[in-house]
C-alpha cells in the first residue's frame, strides 16, 4: 500500500514539474505554451443573393483557440460568408444575418510576408467592425483579395497578412490562400467550386504575448 502511495506521489510530481519550473527562491514560473502553426483548409462561407441581390446567410464563424470552425454564439473570433470576414469586435455592421458581436476581436491588416510578421503591431493599428464598415474592408482591392471579371476569379492580394487580438487576449496571424474548395493552384472561376477558405495561421496561447512565430 506504501508503495503504491509513493509510486503515485513520484508521478504526481513528475507531471507537475512538466508544466512549471521553479526559480531560485522557489516560487512557480508557469512555462509558455508554444505558439501553434497549422493550416485551416476548406472552410465553407456560402451565402445566399449576391450579383446585385442583398446577400444573406449564416456567416461560418472560426475560433484560434480550439483551431476550428464552430457553432457557438460566444467563443468564436472570425466568421466568413461569400468573400466578407467579420469579427468578433466592435458592433454590427448593418448587414443580413451578421453574427453577433460579444467579444473584444480587433484587426490589424499588415503588409508582408507571412514568415516576415513575427510580431503583432502596435495597439494603435488595430481595428473593429462598426457600423456599415468591416474592419477587413468588402470589394475587390480593399481588403483581402482582387475580383477578374474576365476570368471569373476571386485571388487573394499576396502581400496581406491579418493580425487578430482575439476574444482571449491572445494574438494570431493569417494568410489568405484560396478562395476555392481543395485549393487549386490556377482556379477556374467558371468550374471550380468558389466559397471555400483555406489560410496559414500562427495562434500564440499566451495571453498579453505578442509574438506570432
Amino acid at each position: 500500500m506504501k508503495t503504491t502511495k509513493l509510486i503515485t506521489v513520484i508521478i504526481s510530481v513528475t507531471l507537475f514539474t512538466a508544466c512549471s519550473s521553479d526559480d531560485d527562491s522557489g516560487n512557480i514560473i508557469e512555462i509558455p505554451q508554444q505558439i501553434v502553426s497549422d493550416k485551416a483548409e476548406n472552410i465553407a462561407a456560402p451565402q445566399t443573393g449576391g450579383q446585385g441581390e442583398p446577400t444573406g446567410g449564416e456567416f461560418t464563424k472560426f475560433d484560434f483557440e480550439s483551431g476550428s470552425v464552430t457553432t457557438s454564439n460566444t467563443e468564436w473570433d472570425i466568421a466568413f460568408r461569400g468573400t466578407t470576414i467579420a469579427i468578433n469586435g466592435g458592433t454590427a455592421t448593418g448587414t443580413n444575418d451578421e453574427p453577433e458581436r460579444n467579444g473584444n476581436v480587433s484587426v490589424a491588416i499588415v503588409t508582408g510576408t507571412f514568415a516576415e510578421i513575427a510580431k503583432a503591431p502596435a495597439a494603435t493599428e488595430f481595428y473593429q467592425d462598426q457600423n456599415q464598415v468591416f474592419a477587413i474592408p468588402t470589394g475587390s482591392g480593399n481588403g483581402w483579395y482582387n475580383y477578374n471579371f474576365m476570368t471569373n476569379t476571386v485571388s487573394p492580394i499576396a502581400g496581406k497578412v491579418f493580425v487578430f487580438r482575439t476574444r482571449n487576449n491572445t494574438y494570431a496571424k493569417i494568410e489568405i490562400l484560396s478562395y476555392y474548395k481543395d485549393a487549386p493552384a490556377n482556379p477556374d472561376g467558371n468550374i471550380d467550386e468558389a466559397r471555400f477558405y483555406t489560410f496559414n495561421y500562427s495562434y500564440n496561447p499566451n495571453p498579453e504575448d505578442t509574438n506570432l512565430d
